[in-house]
């Protein structure tokens, strides 16, 4: 069996260090592919459909690199390649991992993890499996993102 396949798609280089490392000690030999923005994961969802999507909610359009600012932001970058994802008929089980606890909305009213949760399993009920706050201060983000992987029985699942 080859070992479980994951992407990360996050753009802040320490959170996403942090992620891996934690996951690689949960489960060795996983493989864990990155993206950055919006568009690499597009690119990389095109490639190969993961075993598991571990998702940022908020988003450059584009990799932030030398000279280039990443274009727009995107505070719901996470649903649009959610919605992509939907539409082209990729499917994998998906787990948001935010630093955020609420996320402003257009009109001003700001949307907090419970109301978006409601949402995404709405609205992506055979992708979405789960949400979790990330503080690198605290631990909890560790012991609920264990549960949430342990709840998904995927292939070659990690052991604690």
């Amino acid at each position: 069996m080859s070992a479980l396949s994951i992407l990360l798609v996050e753009d802040e280089d320490p959170k996403r260090m942090h992620v891996t490392r934690y996951v690689e000690a949960c489960a060795p030999g996983v493989a864990i592919t990155t993206a950055k923005s919006v568009n690499s994961a597009l690119d990389a969802l095109q490639d190969r459909a993961p075993d598991l999507l571990l998702l940022d909610m908020s988003l450059p359009t584009f990799d932030v690199g030398d000279g280039e600012p990443g274009g727009r932001p995107q505070g719901f970058g996470g649903i649009e390649i959610l919605r992509h994802m939907s539409y082209a008929g990729i499917t994998c089980p998906t787990l948001v991992i935010t630093g955020y606890e609420a996320f402003p909305r257009e009109a001003g009213k700001p949307v907090d993890l419970t109301q978006l949760r409601a949402e995404l399993a709405d609205e992506f009920p055979n992708l979405f499996k789960g949400i979790l706050h990330y503080n690198s201060t605290f631990d909890e983000w560790k012991v609920e993102l264990k549960r949430m992987l342990d709840a998904l029985n995927l292939p070659n699942e990690p052991t604690a």
